[in-house]
């Protein structure tokens, strides 16, 4: 009976170890798992603290006469920002505001009030304004980064 109670003692020991081990290598699956779901919060987080804040150049507005139509002489009233992808843009166009505001000038006299009333005729003209400023205002000039022209104030009488 001895051998009998030696066997069953070991048996008893093995089942223990087996499940003190086990127990330990679930708990180990779950730390891993939740220590990733962290890591993945924690990654989400810096990309929403790298958010960079947007940069805007603001042009005074002015007023512009329109080129005539069945109406007669029109005037537009435009306050202008533009929505820049880099500090050095920003620069650039702050340098030579003047020569921002002639562009601006010539292209929007050119223009009839009744372009300029809708919705797409306002899209068409911002995209304008994008071309007329992207040509260099000196040599030598890096590309500017112009991302959008935002109408702040926009009246056309």
């Amino acid at each position: 009976m001895a051998k009998s109670t030696g066997g069953s003692s070991k048996l008893l020991w093995l089942m223990i170890l087996l499940v003190l081990l086990s127990t330990a290598a679930a708990g180990a699956a779950i730390y891993m798992v939740m220590n990733d779901r962290n890591e993945g919060d924690a990654s989400l987080q810096t990309q929403q603290i790298e958010r960079q804040a947007p940069i805007f150049v603001k042009i005074d507005p002015f007023t512009v006469n329109l080129a005539d139509d069945n109406f007669g002489s029109r005037l537009l009233y435009t306050g202008i920002s533009l929505k820049v992808g880099a500090d050095e843009t920003r620069e650039i166009l702050i340098e030579h505001m003047p020569q921002v505001r002639s562009r601006l000038l010539m292209l929007f006299s050119g223009k009839q009030a009744s372009e300029l009333t809708t919705p797409d005729g306002k899209r068409r003209l911002s995209e304008e304004v994008i071309a007329v400023l992207s040509e260099p205002l000196t040599e030598p000039q890096p590309s500017l980064e112009i991302q959008d022209v935002l109408f702040t104030e926009f009246i056309v009488q």
